[in-house]
């Protein structure tokens, strides 16, 4: 079993709310504007998890995404990763995820992968920093890996080697 990416003690956020974004667990409640999100969004998302990812596959179905959500919703549960959709302050539209992983490095508490949908790019810089802010204030992470923003994939890809 994977091991806690935080201790029991800590009340992991289920929300977080800004003045640009909405933050919830990304699950199944969230399927729908997820799925339309990825779909619009599918050619600028190619290689966010890395050069060699192929997420989202072009044929995707909202099946295929829902199995996904529930994958995120179990880590979640087990405190292994955290996945969060970012909506509108409505949430009535998706304009990204958030991706809290485990590192494979000490000098990491954490690794981040993040986007935000094509025609909601100009907030990506203030998506990027209020992600940096949240997981500073509530979560405590210091030490965070943002692969392909503050490391190069390069170099990433280099140390996993």
């Amino acid at each position: 079993m994977a091991k806690s990416l935080v201790s029991t003690s800590f009340t992991v956020p289920l929300i977080h709310s800004t003045e640009h974004f909405y933050f919830t667990p990304l699950n199944e409640d969230v399927a729908e504007l997820d799925y339309e999100a990825v779909m619009f969004s599918q050619q600028s998302l190619q290689g966010i998890f890395g050069p060699h990812s192929n997420w989202p596959e072009l044929d995707m179905t909202l099946e295929q995404n829902i199995i996904s959500l529930n994958v995120h919703k179990q880590e979640f549960k087990t405190r292994t990763a955290f996945a969060y959709s970012v909506l509108n302050l409505e949430q009535t539209k998706c304009l990204g995820s958030i991706y809290i992983d485990p590192s494979d490095f000490s000098q990491y508490q954490c690794v981040v992968h993040f986007w935000i949908r094509s025609d909601s790019i100009e907030q990506e810089s203030i998506l990027f920093q209020t992600i940096k802010n949240w997981l500073n204030d509530e979560w405590n992470f210091t030490q965070v890996a943002f692969p392909g923003r503050t490391i190069s994939w390069q170099d990433w890809l280099n140390k996993l080697l």
